[in-house]
């Protein structure tokens, strides 16, 4: 997402509702239009958190529990790490006209809805968060999100029509009624409308954004139960006093355009997919003289007052009630990436008198600069989920909430074709010195997939940087040893010596005379291959993830299938396609040539097919079937 900020089954708990059972990808679901309002089943309330549970999305929760698996041998601390949080909740996107019914990213919007309901325990209230992220012409000052509506008039419409209008008619389904809604509403949008009218494409999609907005606000506050909060940047975007002004300026327009005015919103949201730290704990004071200048005006700062998300959703709650909003207008803070901890984390302001220097090793944020916003290395995982938080009473906050599901990418480090209308925005290839950030690099992890696709080496480090530090307590970290003695039951054997897991070897004369090629899965049943689909027309994409079921890692691997009826690839990501015909050889990234013992990669295409899309029978992984 823009500037600096971008766009899976456990133990339900008071606050923090559980997960479900594993989810399988289903068809498309129908749209079904309901011209009979819903019943509501509690009047909105002040905070909708508050004393309600909180939907997990059980999609997000298997990716975390497949990557805990994947490095349990080797971490078996960061594994059990990953598996304490794989019941948090986080945010549902709907980044997309086909995410309402499901797409290869995951189920669609009543698959939600159904499963919170599921998740809802009697009587007790539960909260779906739900991003409504579409806009035509979105994210017009970056690349990495850009969406697939262009920003015309025609684009408009369909947004309304096919995207919003879809969203509200299942929402107001009867059966939905007693879920609460929580909407975030179009990241990047008008915030781009403060600061990047120098740009054209910000110029052209300007009245778009505003009637868009304003009409995805409207239909939304019609049905009881949604709680609409708006995109409000961070800190390091509209801190600045002449861009706070602005941005207040464009919310209360853009509210005053809706059906209810300022009762059209509940609240905004900061801090939406980026890592700006909810509190610099060494710098409270903007106006400490040091070296005899502010350390407001220091290079990172740039005279900036509003160094953290505490004191920018102060100074924007302020604003907005001087602007005429209501006084119980409630802020929420995106902590999903912003904790910022790990053994780079200062424990003390610095004691230098040079600005910089005292500036740049008091400071948690650890970025190259704070327009640094896509997969920033070193990044952790910050405040967990909590309604109505007490830390800063002045920023009224109603809730810290995981927008952005922890581990899903920004934008990719290189280009990679794609279908949805992303980008490849240099600001995520660590290589780059960008001008925006006056001649530095990036900051961007490598090795990064497209936007909302899974980042396994982001998350680990997201987990391993955590602050507050996550407490695997309770969570067995090493739930699965790695002991290969066939028989630990028999107690006519008690294994006198433990460090010999397996004292009768069945073969002692041959110990396996292959068991140094990392390459070679060795014979069937060591390789196992999932691969879906989601149809449409002539058309299809696909999802195959391999997994590794060997005990010897895999350098390099080539997947071959043929398609039983003619389909062919025509746009792959995450691997190379060197396909023949019907006859498909998948071939490793460049980033992504291991799979470790147990691991899984994952890769996706589109094709096309003749009305007739039947899967591939078998899989062969580098010569090996797979199972």
């Amino acid at each position: 997402m823009e500037d600096c900020v971008t766009p899976r089954m456990t133990t339900l708990r008071k606050n923090i509702a559980a997960a479900t059972a594993g989810m399988v990808l289903a068809a498309p679901l129908a749209v079904t239009a309901f011209t009979t309002p819903a019943v509501a089943a509690e009047t909105n309330v002040d905070n909708p958190f508050v004393g309600a549970d909180w939907y997990v999305n059980p999609y997000w929760s298997d990716n975390v529990n497949e990557e805990a698996d994947s490095v349990q041998s080797s971490d078996p601390t960061l594994a059990a790490k990953m598996r304490a949080i794989a019941d948090e909740p986080t945010a549902v996107w709907m980044d997309r006209t086909s995410a309402i019914e499901g797409n290869v990213d995951g189920p669609g919007l009543r698959f939600h809805l159904d499963e919170a309901l599921e998740q809802k325990q009697g009587n007790d209230p539960i909260v779906l968060q739900l991003v409504i992220y579409n806009l035509p012409g979105r994210d017009c000052y970056a690349l990495a999100s850009n969406g697939e509506l262009p920003a015309t008039a025609e684009g408009l419409r369909k947004y309304k029509e096919e995207y919003i209008d879809a969203i509200t008619e299942i929402l107001a389904e009867p059966k939905y009624r007693d879920l609460r809604i929580v909407t975030t509403i179009e990241p990047d949008s008008l915030p781009n409308l403060t600061t990047n009218m120098h740009d054209p494409k910000c110029v052209e999609a300007e009245p778009y954004y505003k009637e868009g907005v304003a009409y995805a606000l409207s239909e939304l506050s019609d049905i009881q139960g949604v709680y609409n909060y708006v995109d409000a940047a961070h800190s390091g975007w509209l801190g600045w006093e002449d861009n706070a002004t602005g941005s207040v300026q464009t919310f209360t327009e853009v509210a005053q355009m809706t059906n209810k005015g300022f009762d059209s919103i509940h609240g905004f949201v900061t801090n939406t997919a980026n890592t700006t730290p909810l509190n610099e704990p060494f710098l409270p004071d903007p106006s400490k003289q040091v070296g005899g200048q502010p350390i407001r005006s220091s290079d990172y700062y740039e005279w900036n007052t509003a160094f953290d998300e505490a004191d920018w959703t102060a100074d924007l709650y302020r604003r907005l009630v001087a602007a005429g909003f209501p006084s119980d207008i409630g802020m929420l803070v995106d902590t999903s990436r912003n904790g910022w901890g790990g053994p780079d984390r200062p424990t003390a302001a610095s004691t230098s008198s040079d600005l910089n220097t005292y500036v740049d090793q008091s400071r948690v944020d650890q970025r190259t600069h704070r327009g640094a916003w896509c997969n920033a290395a070193g990044a952790g995982i910050g405040e967990r989920p909590q309604a109505a938080p007490t830390d800063f009473p002045n920023s009224h906050l109603d809730a810290y909430v995981w927008v952005k599901p922890p581990g899903e990418s920004d934008g990719s480090s290189s280009e990679i074709p794609n279908d949805e209308g992303k980008g490849f925005d240099r600001m995520c290839d660590p290589t780059f010195n960008s001008p925006k950030l006056n001649g530095l690099l990036t900051g961007a992890l490598p090795n990064a997939p497209v936007s909302g696709k899974w980042f396994s080496e982001q998350f680990q480090e997201l987990v391993a940087n955590a602050y507050p530090v996550i407490d695997p307590d309770g969570v067995d970290p090493d739930p699965e040893p790695t002991d290969p003695d066939p028989e630990p039951t028999d107690p006519t054997d008690p294994d006198p010596d433990p460090t010999d897991p397996d004292p009768e070897p069945t073969d002692p004369t041959d110990p396996d005379p292959e068991p140094t090629d990392p390459t070679d899965p060795g014979e069937g049943g060591t390789c196992d291959v999932t691969y879906t689909t989601n149809d449409w027309n002539s058309g299809f994409t696909a999802t195959v993830k391999i997994t590794n079921t060997s005990t010897q890692p895999i350098n390099g691997w080539s997947l071959a299938f043929t398609f039983p009826a003619g389909q062919q690839i025509t746009n792959l990501w995450s691997a190379t396609n060197t396909s023949t015909g019907s006859t498909a050889t998948i071939t490793n990234a460049a980033w992504n040539p291991t799979i470790n013992a147990g691991q899984t990669v994952e890769f996706g295409f589109n094709g096309t097919h003749n009305g007739n899309n039947p899967a591939p029978t078998s899989f062969t992984l580098n010569g090996a079937t797979c199972s």
